[in-house]
C-alpha cells in the first residue's frame, strides 16, 4: 500500500507509523514544508514555505491565519498534483489537520480516502483560553479564533476519519465530527523510555546528575512558559527550597514562546520571573533544550517530575517520565485527568496552588518509599494504554480500513520497539 503522509513540520505525530510502514516494505511518502529527520525508505517531498501570516490592510480583521492556512493548503494540493501526473497516486493520506495542509485534498484525490490527525481545536472557553483567572476573551479574541478554525473546518469536510490522541481533545472537535474521529494515541516506546535505577545524566555543563546525589526535582517543556506551568513550579521551587535546601530543580526547555505570548517587555519568561523570586541559584539549573536521549535519563534520575499545563495538548512528555517510572505531580486538568489518578499512579494539585504544588513535591521528598507504587502504576498505565506497539496497530487498522486493502508484510510481523 502507499501512504502519503502530510505535515508541515516533517513526520511529526507520523515518525513511529512511517518507519514501521516503510519496514515493512509498504511505499511511504512525506509531503512537508521542512523535514525533522530521516527515514530509509521513505520519499520526502518538500513544497516551498509560506512566510507568516502578514497584515494586508484589505484584508478582513484576523484573516492573516487563515490566509496563511490556506496559502499552505495550495502548496500542499500543487505537491499532490504533481504525484499524480507522475503516476504516484497513493492509496490512503494521512495528515495533520491543523495548519491548511488538508484543505485542498479532495479538490486533487476526490477517490483518495484520507485519515486527519486532528489535535486541537480552538475554542474561546473550556480549554486554554479564559483559564487564567484574569483572562476574558474579548469579542475580538472569540472572533480571531473561530476563524482560525477555517482549515480545520474544511478538512474535516475532506475526511472520512480522525485520530485524536486523547478523549478530551477530540471533545473540541464539533459534535457531528466526534463519530469519525477514533481516540489513538501515537504511542510511547516502552523499552527505551524505562526504569533505571543506575542511570545518571550528563548537563551541557559537564555536570553529572543521578538519583544516588541530592534529590532531583524535573520539569520539561518546550519552552519555559505559562502555558505549561513554567511560573508555578518556579514558585513552588522557592518555596520547597526553604525547607529542602539540599534539593536541585533541574528546569529543562527552550527560552522561547510555543504557546501562548511573551512576557512583558519582551524576552524570556525565566528571566522575568527569576527577577522576582527569592531562590538560590544553586538549586536550580536550566540546561536548555538536551538530546532525547539525555531527557530519558532525567526521567530516570527524578525523585519527582513536575507537569503542569493550560487544558491544552497533552505533551509527550508526560507519558515518557511515567514509563520510565517517575512520579510525576500534575495540574488537575485536562487532559491530565485522563492519565493521572491522583493517589494511584501519581499527583494531581490544582494549577494555580503553589502552595499545593510545593507541598507535594515535599512529601514526595520526605517520604520516597510511600510512593514507589504510584511509580510502578504510571509505568503499568503507558504499558497499558499508551505502548507504541499497540497504538501502531490501532493506527493501522483504522488505515487499512479506510483504504479497503492490507500493508504488506503486517501479517507475522511484530514491532521491535514494544
Amino acid at each position: 500500500m502507499h501512504v502519503a503522509f502530510v505535515h508541515r513540520r516533517g513526520f511529526g505525530q507520523f515518525a513511529a507509523l512511517a518507519a514501521q510502514l516503510s519496514q515493512l516494505g509498504n511505499e511511504v511518502s512525506l509531503i512537508t514544508e521542512t523535514i525533522d529527520q530521516k527515514i530509509p525508505s521513505v520519499r520526502v517531498i518538500r513544497h516551498r514555505a509560506e512566510a507568516g501570516p502578514r497584515a494586508d490592510p484589505h484584508m478582513a480583521r484576523h484573516m492573516g491565519t487563515p490566509d496563511h492556512h490556506a496559502r499552505i493548503g495550495h502548496r500542499v494540493a500543487e505537491t499532490l498534483d504533481a504525484m499524480v501526473r507522475q503516476g504516484l497516486v497513493p492509496d490512503v493520506v494521512v495528515g495533520h489537520i491543523g495548519w491548511g495542509s488538508m484543505m485542498f485534498l479532495k479538490d486533487v484525490l476526490p477517490q483518495v480516502p484520507a485519515l486527519g490527525y486532528c489535535e486541537f481545536f480552538y475554542r474561546s472557553e473550556g480549554a486554554d483560553i479564559g483559564f487564567p483567572p484574569d483572562d476574558r476573551p474579548d469579542l475580538e479574541t472569540r472572533k480571531r479564533l473561530r476563524l482560525r478554525n477555517i482549515a480545520q473546518l474544511l478538512s474535516l469536510d475532506a475526511i472520512e476519519a480522525g485520530i485524536s490522541p486523547t478523549h478530551w481533545q477530540r471533545s473540541l472537535y464539533p459534535a457531528d465530527a466526534q463519530g469519525r474521529i477514533s481516540v489513538c494515541h501515537e504511542g510511547i516506546d516502552t523499552v527505551r523510555f524505562r526504569p533505571d535505577p543506575t542511570a545518571s545524566a550528563t548537563l551541557p555543563d559537564g555536570r553529572v546528575l543521578s538519583a544516588d546525589g541530592p534529590p532531583i526535582v524535573t520539569f520539561v517543556a518546550r519552552d519555559l512558559e505559562p502555558y505549561r506551568g513554567f511560573p508555578q513550579a518556579l514558585e513552588a521551587a522557592a518555596k520547597v527550597v526553604r525547607q529542602r535546601p539540599d534539593a536541585l530543580f533541574v528546569f529543562v526547555g527552550g527560552d522561547g514562546v510555543s504557546y501562548g505570548v511573551p512576557p512583558p517587555g519582551g524576552g524570556a519568561w525565566k528571566d522575568h520571573l527569576l527577577k522576582s523570586l527569592d531562590i538560590p541559584r544553586e538549586n536550580i539549573v536550566f540546561p536548555g533544550a538536551v538530546p532525547h536521549s539525555v531527557l530519558r535519563q532525567i526521567y530516570q534520575i527524578s525523585s519527582a517530575h513536575l507537569y503542569l499545563t493550560y487544558p491544552f495538548v497533552l505533551s509527550w512528555s508526560v507519558l515518557e517520565a511515567m514509563a520510565c517510572g517517575a512520579l510525576v505531580i500534575g495540574s488537575d486538568t485536562a487532559p491530565v485527568q485522563e492519565v493521572i489518578r491522583s493517589g494511584k499512579n501519581g499527583l494531581l494539585v490544582p494549577f494555580f496552588d503553589t502552595d499545593a504544588l510545593a507541598e507535594a513535591i515535599l512529601g514526595a521528598l520526605a517520604n520516597p518509599e510511600r510512593h514507589f507504587g504510584m511509580r510502578v502504576a504510571a509505568r503499568r498505565t503507558v504499558e497499558r494504554r499508551f505502548r507504541l506497539a499497540e497504538c501502531l496497530n490501532s493506527q493501522q487498522n483504522i488505515i487499512e480500513k479506510l483504504a479497503g486493502k492490507s500493508f504488506r508484510g503486517i501479517q507475522g510481523q511484530t514491532l521491535a520497539a514494544s
